[in-house]
């Protein structure tokens, strides 16, 4: 095998860079717009290096306005470029709500099919990293809420980097949500990776004892958790969603099919959260197919604390994962 057909060692970071850096060389429409993004390299370094290779028109540091440069990046879009907005973590989404809800999901139906909005939003999402409630949010299934938007979770390497190139493809606005905790995580990227889907789920881990429904920085854990539930001979089917706008109902209930028991893993809050949507839509369409209620572990109905064991025990861990499954298999009745 050549090496260069080997595949490459690298950060979930690099494989992010990696993404825009293709997508930069191959169509001359795309650029990177956001805070900090050149000069600095990016608020997760993300974008390190990409200003001295493409310059200042192709990466552009914005001012602390997101709704502006984000209303800047719908108008570049209608103009027929392909824009790349980052956005530093989701919760500052929120001063653009109005720009991406009101205008870019919305425009091609108020337009009456006239506008695509070809967009994409990317911005880091999740707590673990002791940045304190305000910068821990995981907003994603808000978003996943509204109609005219794909939202995008990538969990690895590989959909880290090959995600952007099929959303930039996209005529529509795609919001992409990088959990913080992920961007140190090391793998390796195939020597030439290709698009990837972005309208399906994918099975990680067979099972067929229960099912794990989970994205983001609680694959891994949820993964964790599938490997020491083997060892007591647990078999944890694990399913990572990927896409939660439109979500991917046919692998879902597949899988329920299979196992006849759930448990969603989010790092987002119970109450109204995209772990509710899902149950609910396992509940219509495959009742009689659970041996068990769907269960679900999630953020703790809190702020997000800075204090480390705190923060830890407000989220989502191995631990409270392997509990709640063997609570599932176990319990009769």
């Amino acid at each position: 095998m050549n090496a260069n057909d080997q595949p490459k060692k690298m950060t979930y970071r690099d494989a992010v860079r990696e993404g825009i850096r293709s997508a930069l060389l191959k169509d001359s429409r795309v650029f990177l717009m956001g805070e900090d993004v050149g000069h600095y390299g990016g608020c997760f370094a993300v974008s390190r290096g990409l200003l001295a290779e493409f310059g200042e028109e192709r990466i552009r540091d914005t001012p602390l306005a997101e709704s502006a440069f984000v209303g800047a990046g719908i108008g570049a879009a209608l103009g027929g470029m392909r824009p790349i907005v980052e956005i530093m973590t989701c919760n500052f989404s929120l001063l653009a709500l109005d720009q991406i809800m009101n205008t870019a999901a919305s425009l091609l139906h108020m337009s009456g099919g006239q506008f695509h909005v070809p967009l994409v939003i990317r911005m880091a999402t999740g707590g673990g990293k002791q940045l304190a409630a305000q910068h821990s949010h995981s907003l994603e299934g808000w978003y996943a809420h509204i109609p005219g938007i794909k939202v995008l979770t990538p969990a690895t390497l590989e959909d880290g980097y090959g995600m952007l190139a099929t959303a930039l493809e996209d005529p529509d606005p795609v919001l992409i949500f990088e959990n913080q905790t992920l961007y140190v995580m090391e793998g390796e990227l195939p020597a030439n990776p290709s698009p990837v889907d972005i309208s399906t789920a994918k099975v990680r881990n067979e099972g067929t004892d229960v099912t794990l429904l989970t994205y983001g920085a609680s694959l891994q854990k949820s993964l964790s958790a599938a490997a020491k539930l083997a060892e007591e001979g647990i078999r944890a089917e694990v399913v990572d969603l990927r896409v939660l706008r439109p979500l991917d109902d046919a692998t879902i209930l597949r899988s329920v099919a299979k196992t006849h028991r759930v448990l969603i893993v989010d790092e987002g809050w119970r109450s109204g959260g995209i772990s509710a949507e899902i149950s609910a839509r396992i509940m219509e369409q495959a009742f009689y197919e659970l041996d068990r209620p769907v269960q679900r572990v999630c953020a703790a109905e809190v702020p997000i604390p800075y204090a480390k064991h705190l923060e830890l025990a407000a989220l989502p861990q191995v631990e409270s994962i392997i509990a709640a499954v063997q609570n599932l298999v176990r319990s009769h009745g």
